[in-house]
């Protein structure tokens, strides 16, 4: 007997070394236990129940047989097939586990859509309460209650959609939907890159037209502008653009010829005070008040904002007449009895005399029209006192009183802001409607969509309290709406 119990026994340590050196899997063959299916497979304990029949039957075969080997290996050969099947067993479970587990994830979406329909049932009985007696927090608590339930349901019912997908399939419209707000934003950006593109191109236009001008600013010959024609560089009819980069001009040619005149009077040693003083008195029409104040504003500045206003006394001459078809030259008025015709030549006039040489052109023609211009301002801004105490005699003067143009350097660099005037008119005169000219008055209010000060203050902001003390180039309004703003000097109110 006690033979037949360490046979039982040692059965019972081979079929336990198996499941310790062949381990099915405990994560996968407990969840394979959880599945209706369970009772489809036997099970490790199933197949040790078996065995202990197994063992009752071997000890009545042994009580009843003499012959204990048999007994034996009647024993190992029943362990043998007891370890097969549960090698079978973790094979079969193995391939259902899949098919299993997505089973699962349906009977728990299943049973969510369950749990959210009946709260949303609950959810609209309570809405259905707070109707009758009428209660709005509780139909306020109700409605957001159906509401997220209803989101609820929409968001399970994408997750049934997307579960018989593939994951590629899904994955990708994960991110389609990620991918969609940066995609309208990209071509939000490339719409704006073409709007930015479009104002490059313009402004490389208006730097291309400042180049061609600054490099006909320098003594170029006659004989290499041959009629004085350079087509491909003007544009073919007037723009308001043409007429904004000539006053450029206009203003960095004021500039250059004040900055002349100011070193010819720091050179005679002139009290710039008084000469100031001295040139209103005598020339501007403007009187004694604005004398005063430019007056003033030199004493209590450092001495070369004398400049400004020499700058300011120069353009008021040369621009006076402006709004005449011939600066008052002579009494035609072509504007008014041809205007269509007269625009067309004033812009013809405008592209022939921007690529010719001002020197030369007046050594051949000295009487022409833009002669006589150049000869009554300049007479009208030098004044014939200035002329001697600058230059010792009247020589340019007399010159210009017996038809013929000086060659002297300043001369030549009156002519450049002439010339620039001279251009600005025909211009404007070819515009359709012409620009309108307007000046500041001393002690009117800064306005920054019209003026632009010559004086900077920190920071590039004009603090509040400044007024005019005097203009210093006038402005124009074109027929599209844009402003070329006045230059002005400002002071304090005070």
């Amino acid at each position: 007997m006690a033979k037949k119990v360490s046979n039982f026994t040692d059965l019972v340590q081979r079929v336990t070394a198996s499941c310790l050196l062949h381990p099915l899997g405990s994560s996968r063959f407990q969840q394979v236990q959880m599945t209706p299916d369970r009772f489809m497979y036997p099970t490790i304990s199933e197949e040790l129940m078996k065995s202990a029949e197994s063992k009752e039957d071997v000890e009545d075969e042994y009580s009843s047989s003499s012959s204990s080997s048999s007994d034996e290996e009647q024993i190992e050969e029943r362990s043998s097939e007891i370890y097969e099947d549960a090698r079978n067993n973790n094979a079969l479970c193995g391939f259902r586990f899949c098919e299993d587990e997505r089973e699962n994830e349906v009977w728990v979406l299943m049973a969510q859509v369950f749990d959210s329909v009946s709260a949303m049932k609950k959810a609209y009985g309570k809405l259905q309460e707070a109707h009758s007696p009428w209660d709005p927090e509780k139909m306020r608590a109700a409605d957001a209650a159906v509401v997220a339930e209803l989101r609820r349901l929409a968001v399970l019912r994408e997750r049934f959609r997307r579960g018989g997908r593939r994951r590629g399939v899904a994955a990708a419209e994960t991110v389609r939907e990620v991918v969609a707000p940066y995609e309208a934003a990209v071509e939000e950006l490339k719409r704006e890159v073409k709007a930015k593109e479009s104002e490059v191109e313009e402004l490389r236009e208006k730097v291309k037209c400042l180049s061609v001008e600054n490099g006909k600013k320098n003594g170029r010959s006659l004989s290499r502008k041959k009629g004085g024609l350079m087509q491909s560089q003007v544009p073919s009819s007037p723009t308001p653009d043409m007429f904004e980069s000539t006053m450029t001009q206009v203003r960095e040619t004021s500039k250059a010829f004040t900055h002349h005149l100011l070193s010819l009077m720091r050179a005679a040693r002139w009290d710039l005070t008084a000469a100031v003083r001295s040139i209103e008195t005598a020339n501007s029409t403007a009187g004694s008040t604005t004398s005063a104040a430019i007056t003033t504003t030199i004493r209590h500045h450092h001495h070369h904002q004398a400049k400004y206003a020499l700058e300011s006394y120069v353009l008021r001459k040369i621009f006076q007449g402006f709004d005449h078809e011939t600066f008052y030259m002579d009494g035609t008025l072509s504007s008014l009895l041809n205007p269509s015709q007269f625009r067309h030549e004033c812009f013809s006039k405008f592209r022939d005399m921007k690529s010719m040489d001002s020197s030369e052109l007046l050594g051949i023609l000295p009487t022409c029209p833009f002669g006589i211009f150049c000869s009554k301002k300049y007479q009208d801004i030098i004044h014939p006192k200035m002329e001697e105490s600058l230059f010792g005699n009247l020589g340019q003067r007399n010159q210009l009183l017996n038809g013929s143009h000086p060659r002297t350097r300043f001369y030549t660099e009156f002519l450049g802001l002439a010339k620039a005037v001279w251009l600005l008119h025909l211009l404007a005169f070819s515009l359709d409607p012409p620009p309108s000219h307007f000046e500041a008055s001393r002690g009117a209010e800064f306005h920054p969509v019209y003026m632009d000060s010559v004086v900077r203050f920190p920071g590039g902001k004009v603090p509040s309290g400044q007024v005019v003390g005097f203009p210093v180039s006038p402005g124009f309004k074109l027929g599209n709406g844009s402003v070329v703003k006045a230059r002005v000097y400002l002071v304090p109110r005070n």
